[in-house]
């Protein structure tokens, strides 16, 4: 496939992903290593935006134990945008001043109170602040800050990539099945690889891995209870 140019919408976001972290790792054709899909109950880390579809998918294919971080850029972003706009700036401070915390119960208490303080003048505001609020602090309850939560916080890092399979489809008019639809979706990534770089905040992505690792190992341990409970028992 001949080289297709980057759009300009591509040139402003960041030319990278790092969406999930599993602890397989194997080799394209190219020689590109890229990550294998886990195995279902296997703890993952999704960036999402609209959560509510993505999400249910995420937990039917890789189970309960996956773990779901809202897009803060996202979730801002429908907040401030039911709100004037003498309040927006005041509100995105607030909020960012909460996500920039390190203690998560620290960061949901200041959410909470600005939400109560919206339910009073601006209740939609206050009611889109609420929904999903604990999927924006996933970051933190792992422990992951920095330059490595700056990058992962938001769905940037994959938007890019979005934006040029887009480009790299946008001339075809009749789809006809949905292999077709994914043989251009391949193709369309393989064009955004070139221009791959390592994410801000990389030499972090270990301590990602350990992180939620430990998470699947706790859920584990405590599905276990749950299950013997459910056992039939023969005397």
């Amino acid at each position: 496939m001949p080289r297709t140019s980057r759009p300009s919408s591509a040139k402003r976001s960041c030319a990278s992903s790092c969406a999930r972290s599993s602890s397989a790792t194997t080799t394209s054709p190219s020689g590109t290593p890229y990550r294998s899909p886990p195995a279902v109950n296997q703890a993952v880390r999704y960036c999402v935006h609209r959560v509510k579809a993505l999400r249910r998918a995420i937990k039917d294919v890789f189970g309960e134990h996956a773990l779901v971080h809202r897009c803060h850029r996202h979730k801002e972003r429908n907040v401030t945008d039911l709100l004037p706009e003498r309040d927006r700036d005041t509100v995105r401070v607030r909020i960012r001043a909460a996500w920039s915390l390190t203690d998560p119960l620290l960061a949901e208490q200041r959410l909470q109170l600005l939400a109560s303080e919206l339910d009073q003048t601006w209740p939609d505001a206050a009611g889109s602040l609420r929904e999903s609020m604990d999927d924006t602090l996933t970051l933190m309850r792992l422990g992951i800050t920095g330059r490595l939560a700056t990058t992962l916080c938001s769905t940037n890092p994959c938007e890019s990539m979005i934006e040029i399979v887009r480009y790299t489809q946008r001339n075809v008019k009749r789809w006809q099945d949905g292999d077709m639809r994914k043989r251009w979706t391949a193709a369309g990534m393989l064009v955004a690889e070139q221009q791959f770089r390592r994410i801000i905040g990389y030499r972090d992505l270990a301590k990602l891995v350990i992180a939620i690792e430990r998470h699947a190992l706790l859920a584990a341990l405590n599905d276990q209870p749950r299950q013997e409970v459910a056992e039939p028992v023969t005397v």
